[in-house]
């Protein structure tokens, strides 16, 4: 794989030449850029991709929780910072790792490793998937900078958001994804799921119950089929209908 593309943010002169060592010691990491404020990062984010961001908490005019909640795309992020009392707002901002000054090679060697492996998965679940075949149960989503497993079985229906897809499931709240509903009609077995509507997606195994082509799920939500599916959709119905 390609090398992260990696900044280091710290006003501390040392501090800053320490990380930047550490990155270049390893094979996987790319040192593109090094900043005294996040003021200097916010240049190099305007002019290069970057993949990982090594970030001191305790800045002057601009800290480091402030400069990556201001963020609207954020790269991978790791904390590096002298007082704990930030850790429970780092992990909230979806920091992968809070480094506590000082910290060994050895500490921010696995720190970095957890962000090269997470960078793997994201690369994974960016690419254009194969067709699940019959026995997948499960597939792999990234949302919200996590990568999340989706059981096939628990999807009610899936909902097309322009760019977004909210996946609704059962006993849990809906997930996000940027992926086009299309591609995951791709992906997904013909047999057990079916395009019903140019927003719509549902689980064949999960109707129990149509009124007047709309599907409905638990007595609220009632999900339309359209025209361009209703032969599909009633054809369906007729090769499972008694009486």
């Amino acid at each position: 794989m390609s090398r992260l593309k990696c900044i280091a943010i710290d006003d501390e002169p040392f501090a800053l030449q320490q990380i930047a060592v550490y990155i270049r010691k390893l094979p996987f990491l790319e040192l593109v850029g090094e900043c005294s404020s996040a003021f200097e990062a916010f240049e190099i984010l305007e002019k290069q991709k970057v993949d990982l961001m090594f970030v001191d908490i305790n800045m002057p005019d601009l800290n480091g929780l402030e400069f990556v909640k201001s963020l609207a795309q954020k790269p991978l992020l790791i904390f590096t910072t002298a007082y704990n009392e930030y850790a429970l707002e780092g992990f909230k901002v979806d920091a992968l790792d809070y480094l506590l000054k000082p910290f060994s090679f050895t500490e921010f060697s696995v720190a970095a490793t957890k962000a090269r492996n997470q960078f793997e998965l994201i690369q994974k679940s960016n690419q254009k998937p194969e067709k699940l075949e019959n026995n997948d149960e499960f597939l792999f989503i990234k949302s919200e900078y996590k990568i999340v497993r989706i059981n096939l079985n628990d999807i009610l229906y899936i909902e097309g958001m322009k760019e977004y897809v909210r996946i609704h499931h059962i006993g849990q709240k809906p997930v996000m994804t940027l992926l086009s509903i299309k591609s995951l009609e791709e992906k997904l077995p013909a047999e057990k799921f079916m395009r019903v509507h140019r927003s719509y997606i549902v689980n064949l195994d999960k109707v129990t119950t149509v009124e007047r082509f709309r599907i409905v799920f638990d007595d609220k939500v009632r999900i339309p089929v359209s025209d361009n599916y209703k032969e599909k959709f009633q054809n369906f119905l007729d090769s499972n209908f008694m009486g």
